[in-house]
């Protein structure tokens, strides 16, 4: 690593909804500038007017603000190298492009769209593989190289739409060296020169990419896999500028996988398998679609961040579970894979399962409240810590709770068929009677009073546990479900108890 002060940024285009691996790019970065007691800064680059969506760039604060990842430099933040926002830096751009007209780097393109079709076509039909604007095909175009500086000056003051392209050279060999891919080598003969600005007085993304990184003194750019094939432009760009020697260093991280491993993760496979791929919900402004959020699913956010980092890379250990003050002191670019990391998510939700069961059961209660109040329940706080202590290792959210405890709070008003079915027996409501007798002598309706007097009962009527358990069980929670029957009954307590039992005894009828 160079030795210059650790500056990374996350560079999001606000086209929409951010995707889970542009999270993930975030928190590497996020983790990068950490580590190295270096800065993290997120720039909106919103240089694509005609992709931007509305709210999309609010989306993505309110995203890593949730994920725990804080903004160092950005927006909201502000700092020494703002704006922070691309379409408020236009007039720096313009400057940045013409000097490269000026060096020889660049050039002015006037070609139309039909133009650049006819080239396409020619190209294709002269069975030309590469079919593009490039060193060979630009001395047939209508720009700057071609045309004399006094037609060029003319068209311009005439309002002729122009772009600038980048100036590639013939045969020569780009070589690079990223963090995770190791040497990249590219011959310019299979570059094209690429648009850097257009004539509505906004860059591309290429060149305002490398003009912002460079003012803002970015050490290190940590981006996904499919910037790769821009390296070799952009580091002709530091070249062409003559700032080799502040050139970042390029690390490109692996793809989020599908399930399968075979193609990129796409919002159509959380559609076609139930899960989402965007951190929070987002409503689309114009369809009015909604997509599901990883937050709006109930997932913690500790939990999403620690299953996104290990997509890809992982600290060398057997250790999966990894607070924040973990990930950061382990975090290694050396260590992220090339290859990519496939989305397993019924690991993700292990991973919300381990961060639900290590979370107090105060904390966990006070969550289950929410949902208690909405369904018009009221009870002490507690009574609520007592059941999420006896649920919550069953649970992988906490908006499973209810379906996993709702008898706690309800008795039971109908009976599973198929549990009636298979353990109420002609003389299961007389022997439950003869029970609910010993159970009303209790003074002390604890589980350890309860599991001496049922033994006693069950060795005086010379009857096996499963006798008295499961059809005990039905008459409590109406369902082979729950947790140990001597808890329900402990916790929901004795007056309770013997009403449910005695209801059970009055109305299961074998079929």
């Amino acid at each position: 690593m160079n030795n210059r002060k650790v500056r990374v940024r996350f560079a999001p285009s606000p086209t929409g909804p951010l995707h889970m691996g542009g999270v993930r790019t975030a928190f590497f970065n996020y983790l990068f500038a950490k580590k190295n007691n270096g800065t993290f800064i997120l720039r909106i680059e919103d240089t694509d007017q005609a992709r931007y969506v509305d709210g999309a760039e609010d989306y993505i604060i309110e995203s890593l603000k949730w994920c725990g990842i804080e903004i160092d430099e950005g927006i909201e933040e502000g700092g020494p190298y703002g704006p922070y926002r691309q379409s408020d830096r236009k007039e720096i751009y313009k400057e940045f492009a013409e000097s490269l007209i000026e060096s020889g780097n660049a050039y002015y393109a006037f070609d139309t769209p039909e133009e650049l079709e006819e080239m396409r076509e020619r190209l294709k039909e002269e069975k030309n593989s590469v079919q593009q604007y490039n060193a060979v095909t630009r001395g047939d175009m209508k720009n700057s190289l071609t045309l004399s500086e006094e037609e060029t000056n003319n068209l311009i003051s005439k309002g002729e739409q122009y772009v600038i392209r980048f100036k590639m050279p013939e045969d020569e060999n780009i070589i690079v060296e990223d963090i995770i891919r190791g040497t990249v080598k590219v011959n310019t003969n299979q570059l094209d020169d690429k648009v850097l600005f257009k004539s509505d007085g906004m860059p591309t993304y290429h060149l305002a990419n490398v003009v912002d990184d460079h003012l803002m003194k970015i050490s290190h750019v940590i981006r996904g896999e499919e910037w790769l094939p821009s390296l070799p432009l952009h580091v002709m760009l530091y070249r062409a500028y003559g700032w080799q020697e502040t050139q970042p260093e390029f690390a490109h991280l692996p793809l989020l996988l599908k399930p399968s491993g075979k193609g990129k993760l796409s919002k159509r496979d959380g559609d076609a398998l139930g899960f989402p791929v965007f951190p929070l919900e987002w409503t689309d402004p114009k369809t009015g679609e909604v997509s599901r959020g990883y937050r709006e699913d109930g997932y913690f956010p500790e939990a999403f961040v620690n299953m996104l980092a290990l997509l890809g890379w992982n600290p060398g250990t057997e250790e999966e579970i990894l607070s924040m003050r973990d990930l950061t002191s382990s975090f290694d670019l050396n260590k992220v894979h090339k290859a990519g990391a496939k989305f397993d998510h019924e690991k993700a939700k292990w991973f919300n399962h381990k961060y639900l069961v290590g979370k107090s059961d105060e904390k966990l209660a006070r969550l289950y409240q929410k949902i208690l109040k909405e369904k018009g329940i009221k009870v002490e706080d507690s009574f609520v810590i007592k059941v999420v202590s006896l649920i919550k290792e069953r649970a992988n959210f906490v908006s499973e709770f209810w379906d996993q405890s709702w008898f706690f709070f309800q008795a039971p008003k109908e009976y599973d068929s198929k549990v009636v079915k298979k353990g109420w027996k002609d003389n299961t409501p007389g022997v439950l009677s003869e029970l609910k007798k010993q159970l009303e002598k209790l003074e002390i309706f604890d589980h350890d009073n309860l599991e001496k007097t049922i033994q006693l009962f069950l060795e005086g009527k010379e009857i096996g546990m499963g006798q008295i358990m499961n059809p005990l069980r039905l008459t409590l929670v109406g369902a082979g479900i729950g947790p140990g029957v001597l808890e329900i009954a402990e916790l929901i307590g004795k007056e309770e108890t013997l009403k449910r039992l005695q209801a059970g005894i009055d109305n299961i009828r074998k079929e």
